[in-house]
């Protein structure tokens, strides 16, 4: 399979692309993707052109629209080649945050503007050109196997990974349980570099709860407070307890727990009223030695070594995990190596995906483009990590289905 071989330690960039064999269908095709305005959880195109792309590769693809009550209808894309085991899956969301205001952007959010070496769009780092990577590499990969490979490739596409996440990956997962076509390992596309492609390997996620501490008092005049009960000392100290105690140490993949607060709030327009009540909102990110249930444990405790009385509402959207090293990560390290030059960290870094409902059936782990820039205004990859990206994935694929690995 042509690669960009590198020794170890030079790193992937511009020059080094020169070697790599171009990807001109991932860079048209992430193009393409990114002029489809898919902002969760319109579809807006998206999966309907990587579905005519699978197809002509051979795939026999599935559309899976999922809806409940209090949720918005998500349409979903599920694709699969081959037969038997050993089975990969990529796995990944067409959906993109809102642009947020158009005027700060130089360019068009969903223009696809290629300009200084570089991909613009709403969707280019998290996660559209990942998408279009993977698609670019089973191409390859198809092409030089022929028909002399075992198992199966499927790809998993939602468009609620942004949202909720109630009808999109969750909802697929159900419906290939229930066919018995769950994989045995999955690669997610999210952007999991810090700086550079090939410096980071997701084994696992923080989870992550978000609460608002309400602190109820007894309004008054503020000329007679011992005839009020002011909530807003009781709520500083039950704050600075919150962000000022460690929640736990950390563990061997993860970094120790934090509670960050978020906001502060009284509403009280009046300068002489004691108001009734305070408020503060707070998210904690907790790494795997905690639970959402452990978690809001400890921050009752306390809030009520402070005392008086007050209202706890908590809400998690999901619980940390951890897919533990194995043939998956060493295959994609492997990958990465061999194109980059770089030995991937195992992290669990940064917020939440969907590899946290994966993680329930098969092994899996995350590797995707260079984050710095997802969710911002001007989000963009470099069109040399598309030629990388692409080649680091054909080299997994090459190196899961290698016979006698």
């Amino acid at each position: 399979m042509p690669t960009s071989p590198s020794e170890p330690g030079i790193s992937w960039d511009e020059a080094s692309a020169a070697h790599a064999e171009p990807s001109p269908d991932a860079l048209g095709l992430a193009q393409a993707l990114i002029r489809c305005a898919s902002v969760t959880p319109a579809e807006a195109g998206a999966l309907s052109l990587l579905q005519g792309r699978l197809e002509e590769l051979g795939f026999r693809c599935w559309r899976l629209p999922f809806e409940s009550p209090g949720a918005a209808p998500v349409d979903n894309l599920y694709a699969r080649i081959g037969q038997g085991r050993p089975h990969f899956c990529f796995a990944g969301h067409t959906d993109v945050v809102p642009p947020g205001d158009c005027a700060s952007w130089s360019v068009d959010p969903f223009g696809a503007v290629i300009r200084g070496g570089k991909l613009y769009g709403r969707g280019a780092v998290d996660m559209k050109t990942a998408i279009a990577c993977f698609v670019a590499a089973a191409h390859r990969f198809l092409e030089e196997r022929g028909g002399e490979w075992q198992g199966s490739i499927s790809v998993l596409l939602t468009g609620d990974e942004e949202g909720p996440a109630v009808n999109g990956t969750r909802r697929v997962l159900d419906w290939l349980r229930a066919r018995s076509d769950l994989p045995d390992d999955c690669l997610v596309g999210e952007p999991t570099n810090p700086a550079a492609l090939g410096e980071m390997i997701k084994i696992g996620r923080r989870g992550s709860l978000n609460g608002v501490l309400t602190v109820r008092g007894r309004q008054g005049h503020a000329a007679y407070p011992d005839l009020a009960d002011n909530p807003i000392p009781r709520l500083v100290r039950m704050l600075l307890a919150l962000a000022e105690t460690p929640i736990d140490g950390g563990t061997d993949h993860f970094e120790p727990s934090r509670l960050t607060l978020t906001t502060v709030d009284v509403g009280n327009p009046a300068t002489n009223v004691i108001p009734e009540s305070a408020t503060a909102g707070f998210n904690v990110r907790f790494n795997d030695s905690q639970t959402a249930a452990s978690v809001r444990g400890w921050i009752e405790r306390h809030c009520h070594a402070v005392g008086g009385a007050f209202d706890l509402v908590t809400e998690s959207s999901g619980e940390a995990f951890l897919s533990p090293p194995g043939d998956l990560t060493r295959i994609v390290a492997d990958a990465v190596t061999s194109v980059t030059g770089r030995t991937p960290v195992l992290g669990t870094s940064g917020g939440t995906s969907d590899a946290r409902f994966i993680k329930d059936v098969c092994r899996v782990c995350e590797f995707g483009m260079v984050g710095a820039t997802a969710h911002q205004v001007d989000e963009h990859v470099a069109v040399a990590d598309v030629a990388g990206l692409t080649a680091i994935y054909a080299a997994v694929l090459d190196r899961y289905f290698a016979v006698g690995r």
